[in-house]
């Protein structure tokens, strides 16, 4: 080993044998964390980027998977309550291709298009209408259960059947089964999206004929009517709307808690389609055809016989008759603007609202209602005409329940913090125990390993030195010349001498107590 390398571990060992015990363990502690924390840095360095290999899996095809991959020797992980496998990304694309080979996940290849591939050529008509209904309804299955919230859902479809001896055809309905994760619940732009989807993806089906229910048996969209629990769901979000701005307009005026607003909404929900056509004339166009028709007649003319005289006598030279005929008629066919104007009346529109307001008496005694009528009416949009109510009154307010249940809440903070307080004071009191043991632990294995090194010296007898004026201590007397020791004697005197150096280098006040003591004793 070079010179340096063990001088320097020597200069260590040293350094190392100085340490007291409790330097020794925290140091050990220390070291390890070190050790413990590289390790664990080198582990997130050396783990490999993983990667999901299939997502939203069934139990049978996850497990088949889990075998083929434990097989293969490759690793893996489950995510998503054993749903999504990741695999490292340096096998991704093959074990995806490999797992494809092996026919998994097998329920993705049962149902959906998939089916019409195993068809045969001598399937009958109904065996083909069935196969492209299970297989429709698988599709869209699996496109709902990729939304988020959804795992799993179920599609059933009723096509009526096409025939050319019924003269109206029924329309086609669908029936949605949804089982959300656990915890959630789809909100009303989630159902609408599933309701649009199914209905348009089928040929003929309208929104109004798609129904669509949770696992907890709630109807979230009804056929014929567009949905129950969508419905309420907005008319409630209008309500909290509407009450939540006037809410906010009041607690600035009479504080929080000084007023108490209740809005109730009647929405329509009827969809309303309305073709409109009206004609104008226009004076600027010509008539598009235009007949005259003109009659005329004049001149005169005799009777064909004479007039009559008594006696039936014709009597000759009777007068002559003369006369004149006009008719003129006139048909003109006028050129007509036609406008044409289709109107679709969107669902949701209000019908009729009422809101009302109550104020504290304390809080708003020097309100003016009118005013703040007016106020409140401008805020929810209320329209007089179609029936809307507004109603603001002041009343006093029974506080004994929010007083009681502010003083059980300052009672129970109290007695929170009291407890935090007495749980402080215990853990601090355990911690110093703890750490007062620890110390004396440690004071008394040191005082203890202090006394295994030490060892009974005998240093014989001291020569007592008389006490002497300064000025007289000019003649140093000589040391009387000692016997020479045996061999033996040297080593113990040897070891006696180290011991007493290592007990002065370990304990220096106390060797220094003792000559201190021992001199005082030599001159007394």
């Amino acid at each position: 080993m070079p010179a340096q390398i063990s001088g320097l571990l020597d200069r260590l060992k040293a350094r190392t044998s100085e340490f007291t015990v409790a330097q020794r363990t925290i140091a050990l502690i220390g070291i390890a964390g070190l050790v413990l924390g590289l390790f664990a840095v080198s582990a997130w360095l050396t783990r490999p980027s993983m990667s999901p290999l299939f997502a939203n899996l069934g139990s049978s095809d996850a497990s088949a998977i889990v075998d083929h991959l434990q097989s293969e020797g490759v690793p893996y992980e489950l995510t998503d309550g054993g749903s999504t496998i990741l695999v490292p990304n340096q096998h991704l694309y093959t074990m995806r291709l490999a797992v494809a080979a092996a026919g998994l996940p097998a329920a993705a290849d049962g149902s959906g298009y998939s089916l019409l591939d195993d068809m045969g050529m001598t399937s009958s008509e109904f065996q083909q209408q069935v196969t492209y209904q299970r297989a429709l309804e698988g599709e869209m299955a699996k496109t709902i259960s990729a939304l988020n919230g959804v795992e799993n859902a179920t599609v059933r479809l009723a096509l009526p059947s096409q025939s050319v001896f019924v003269s109206e055809q029924a329309d086609p309905t669908a029936s949605v089964f949804v089982q959300t994760a656990r915890g959630g619940a789809l909100g009303n732009d989630q159902v609408q999206s599933i309701v649009h989807l199914v209905s348009a993806g089928i040929e003929g089906m309208s929104p109004q004929d798609v129904a669509v229910i949770d696992a907890d048996g709630r109807v979230l969209s009804a056929v014929g009517t567009g949905g129950t629990a969508l419905q309420e769901g907005q008319t409630s979000d209008y309500e909290q709307r509407v009450a939540a701005g006037i809410q906010a307009m009041l607690d600035p005026l009479v504080g929080r808690g000084n007023a108490v607003v209740t809005v109730t909404a009647d929405l329509d929900y009827d969809q309303v389609a309305r073709t409109t056509e009206t004609y104008v004339p226009d004076a600027d166009v010509p008539p598009l055809s235009s007949s005259t028709t003109v009659e005329e007649y004049t001149g005169t003319g005799g009777t064909g016989a004479g007039v009559l005289g008594p006696d039936n006598i014709a009597v000759p030279n009777g007068a002559e008759n003369s006369g004149e005929y006009r008719k003129e008629s006139e048909t003109v066919n006028n050129a007509l603007s036609r406008v044409t104007e289709q109107t679709t009346t969107a669902p949701g529109s209000v019908r009729r609202q009422a809101v009302s307001v109550v104020i504290s008496e304390q809080a708003g005694g020097g309100l003016n209602l009118a005013q703040l009528e007016e106020m409140v009416t401008a805020a929810a949009a209320v329209d007089v005409e179609r029936g809307d109510v507004v109603a603001v009154t002041r009343m006093n307010f029974d506080t004994s329940g929010a007083e009681a249940a502010q003083e059980a809440l300052a009672v129970a903070a109290q007695q929170a913090e009291v407890e935090q307080t007495a749980a402080l004071i215990r853990n601090g009191i355990i911690a110093g125990a703890i750490l007062l043991a620890f110390i004396l632990a440690m004071i008394v294995a040191a005082r203890r390993s202090r006394r295994a090194r030490r060892e009974a010296i005998d240093l014989g007898g001291l020569e007592i030195v008389e006490e002497r004026e300064p000025e007289v201590l000019d003649v140093v007397e000589e040391a009387p010349a000692l016997p020479a020791p045996s061999p033996i004697e040297v080593d113990e005197m040897a070891a006696k001498r180290e011991d007493i150096i290592a007990l002065a280098a370990d304990q220096p006040a106390e060797v220094a107590e003792a000559l201190r003591g021992w001199l005082a004793g030599s001159r007394r």
